[in-house]
């Protein structure tokens, strides 16, 4: 899919993007898709990146990290990151029976603006087949995002919470960041990529921005580049 995802980023030019599930791998011999940092960093105009390792794939070609990443056409000064849900082992395949237990992070990218500092948080949250469900992890999910973002000027969180609109989880992060996107979106999932009919009906991916932050515009193109659909928003600093 690396040809249509390269051209949707270069079509939008957005001046940062958030990507879950980038590989990272080193290997030449490897797959671009397990390459993909690699692939994004040839092919695009982003002089600032970052990328937070989140696990080690165990994979036929391989082992592959694996995690979240930020590309960025302002400069990047500052970057941390944080387990949503710690590792408890080595490597990890990408099957069904490992995937309540992947290891989850937050990323966290500050950027000096025009218009001062933008702190930006990528999220890959707690993974769980019934997005309604609050469970101690996503409540632990919840407490890390709340007490992560708190005191930051002009925050943008977004990413793939793996959680409904429906779960307490939104209602955490509302306590003091703002929806963009609400409850409009009947799914962030492409369904010419899925097969369970659930997923036609799960809004999973989220963007939330401070107060501060005024949307100029939003949007959630039908586009065949993932088995996600993307979220892009025009911000500005009020």
């Amino acid at each position: 899919m690396f040809p249509a995802i390269l051209d949707f980023l270069k079509q939008e030019d957005a001046d940062i993007v958030l990507l879950q599930e980038a590989h990272d791998s080193q290997d030449p011999k490897t797959l671009d898709r397990q390459r993909s940092m690699e692939i994004l960093k040839r092919h695009l105009n982003y002089p600032y990146q970052d990328f937070v390792q989140a696990l080690i794939l165990d994979e036929p070609e391989g082992k592959i990290p694996f995690g979240n990443a930020i590309l960025s056409k302002l400069p990047i000064q500052q970057t941390s990151s944080r387990f949503l849900v710690e590792p408890t082992r080595a490597e990890y395949q990408d099957i069904a029976k490992d995937w309540p237990i992947l290891p989850r992070v937050m990323q966290h990218a500050r950027l000096d603006t025009l218009a001062g500092e933008v702190n930006v948080y990528n999220i890959h949250g707690v993974w769980d087949l019934q997005g309604d469900r609050y469970s101690p992890e996503r409540r632990r999910m919840g407490e890390i995002v709340i007490e992560e973002t708190s005191g930051k000027p002009n925050v943008i969180l977004a990413g793939d919470s793996n959680a409904s609109q429906g779960n307490p989880f939104m209602a955490d992060l509302d306590k003091q960041l703002k929806n963009v996107f609400g409850k409009e979106l009947k799914s962030t999932f492409n369904m010419k990529r899925k097969d369970k009919p659930g997923y036609a009906t799960a809004a999973v991916d989220i963007m939330f921005v401070s107060p501060s932050l005024k949307v100029v515009s939003k949007k959630c193109p039908d586009v065949d580049i993932s088995d996600h659909l993307p979220l892009v928003a025009e911000l500005d600093i009020a």
